[in-house]
């Protein structure tokens, strides 16, 4: 044990010594905007990424397991996602700063490190508050404390790219739980505690952009809810961040933001489910049909390309299915095949009047049983090989343009997962 204890040290003695904070940057002007990281643009090719087993649920925590589960866990991920052309993670509070940077130093890949704000709840006087109410004084006193604790440890870690803050705050206004689900249609009641929200958000940015002058703040919002308050109350948040599932096509979002805000867009969720509501079957290839419609807009509103230009990357949702996501605490063994929210933006399973989009299957890879040490073995899907051709294109090379983007993204065959690409974890 004792030479365990002294090789994990070792690694993580060596990173210290070579590393470097990495220094980020918006670099803004009216035409577009772009991120530079150590003074280079950087289209972010982000992944929403987490570590759930099946079997469990947001009670599991990677970051609580050994350092040597943890490495194994990183190491057989980070490989995929290195393979698949991705450069940042989303990934929430919890990480430790050593993870961050091994995860950077070994993969080169960054991390956006989310804070919930409030969205789930939080622990007030010693007692759970389901709803979070941000006019409540000693709310906003928790959390501005909260995020220039976490700004100030932080702050120095090398691979770290940005802070984000909340996670589509703007529904939880409406509803207390975590689950999906439609959005009431009625918002006026909650229009007054949205200005409260907002002013909080950009109050939060201040102070952590007083603590950390090297990394961005984005603000995480459910799609453009709110915008027009957006737009009053957060002149100092660096980035709007925006959950987004609209179907093939993003419409008028880059445009919008753009007109009404200014602001650089992140587009920190979005994508498809890969299971059809109405064959109840398996929909690979309509999964990944929609991710790279997806990716080739983003890309065409890059900066300096004709279009928008404020969009500088995003977080496709997710990597592996969820197998908790409907019910969360019961069924955790059962990849459940419940639609429980409606979008008619799929075409390809959308029925009127029926919900057609499946929480658990918005992984661009399948999951298996763990094994008796724990890991899980992953089974790319169709939009795990799509995407890596997609991500090979860097929207900042030079001589890239609306028609080269279009050329490289209609070039992308859309094929089914390969059985002998299935990847298991290491024994």
């Amino acid at each position: 044990m004792k030479a365990g204890l002294l090789f994990w040290g070792s690694i993580f003695s060596t990173l210290s010594l070579f590393s470097q904070t990495t220094q980020v940057v918006i670099e803004q002007n009216e035409d577009g905007a772009k991120l530079l990281v150590n003074g280079k643009a950087l289209m972010v090719n982000g992944m929403n990424w987490d570590y759930y087993p099946v079997g469990t649920n947001y009670t599991y925590s990677l970051w609580s397991q050994s350092d040597a589960f943890i490495k194994q866990a990183l190491d057989d991920e980070m490989s995929l996602l290195k393979n698949m052309g991705v450069n940042t993670i989303r990934v929430y509070t919890g990480i430790q700063k050593k993870w961050v940077q091994y995860i950077y130093e070994t993969y080169g890949i960054h991390t956006m490190l989310n804070h919930s704000f409030g969205r789930y709840g939080l622990m007030l006087n010693g007692a759970w508050v389901a709803n979070t109410e941000y006019s409540d004084q000693k709310t906003k006193e928790l959390l501005l404390k909260e995020v220039k604790e976490l700004a100030a440890e932080y702050k120095d870690t090398p691979g770290l790219l940005l802070y984000l803050l909340g996670n589509e705050n703007n529904y939880g206004l409406f509803w207390e739980g975590a689950e999906t689900e439609d959005i009431p249609v009625d918002e006026r009641p909650s229009t007054e505690r949205a200005k409260h929200l907002y002013k909080l958000f950009n109050d939060a940015a201040v102070a952590m952009q007083a603590v950390d002058k090297t990394h961005p703040v984005a603000l995480c919002n459910g799609d453009l809810l709110f915008l027009d308050i957006i737009a009053k109350a957060c002149k100092d948040v660096d980035i709007l961040g925006i959950n987004v599932y609209r179907g093939t096509s993003f419409t008028d979002l880059f445009e919008r933001v753009k007109r009404e805000y200014g602001k650089p867009v992140l587009l920190t969720e979005f994508g498809s489910d890969a299971f059809n509501a109405v064959t109840m079957e398996e929909a690979q290839r309509d999964q990944a049909f929609v991710d790279v419609a997806n990716w080739r807009e983003i890309y065409e509103n890059a900066d300096g390309l004709g279009k928008a230009g404020n969009a500088i990357g995003g977080f496709t949702f997710q990597f592996s299915d969820g197998w908790w996501k409907f019910g969360q605490t019961k069924n955790l063994d059962v990849h459940d095949d419940n639609a429980s929210w409606s979008n008619g933006g799929y075409l390809f399973d959308y029925v009127e009047g029926k919900n057609n989009m499946n929480e658990e299957w918005f992984g661009v890879c399948a999951k298996g049983p763990a094994n008796a040490q724990g890991f899980y073995p992953l089974y790319p899907r169709a939009a795990y090989y799509a995407l890596k051709e997609a991500h090979q294109l860097d929207p900042y090379s030079n001589g890239i343009s609306l028609i080269t983007i279009q050329q490289h993204f209609a070039r992308i065959q859309i094929r089914g997962a390969k059985p002998e690409c299935i990847i298991s974890p290491k024994k």
